[in-house]
């Protein structure tokens, strides 16, 4: 498995909208420890906003904001073994799904039940580990 080209939004410099840039980036295939994310569904957090103002220092000035999700699985990097292509995920605190795709690591997702779409899934994410 190759690099994947995808679309993300890309913070370089702190400031308003206007710094939101989209723009096409080079995914790698999954680490070790990681799976490929196809989101479906993404939260909007006051997180994200604080990041792109500067308010709160963010992990880098090169970020893809987003730090909750719902997806599809569509590839696994070594050692992933509790999770299949085609699982339907969710995660939180781990920027980076401001993107079609990312990788992140398996140990932040959580299964997705039958019962609930991946839309309420994303946007549960955050809300229910601070409740």
């Amino acid at each position: 498995m190759g690099d994947l080209r995808t679309e993300a939004i890309v913070i370089r410099k702190t400031g308003g909208p206007e710094v939101l840039s989209y723009e096409e980036v080079t995914l790698p295939p999954p680490g070790k420890g990681e799976v490929r994310v196809r989101h479906t569904a993404i939260g909007v957090n006051y997180l994200d906003v604080y990041y792109r103002t500067g308010l709160y220092p963010s992990p880098s000035l090169h970020i893809t904001p987003g730090i909750d999700g719902a997806g599809i699985v569509t590839a696994l990097g070594e050692g992933v073994t509790d999770i299949r292509k085609g699982d339907r995920v969710a995660f939180v605190a781990s920027p980076g799904s401001y993107a079609e795709e990312r990788n992140i690591s398996a140990s932040v997702i959580v299964k997705i039940p039958n019962s609930i779409s991946e839309a309420i899934a994303a946007a549960i994410m955050p809300k229910g580990l601070t409740a």
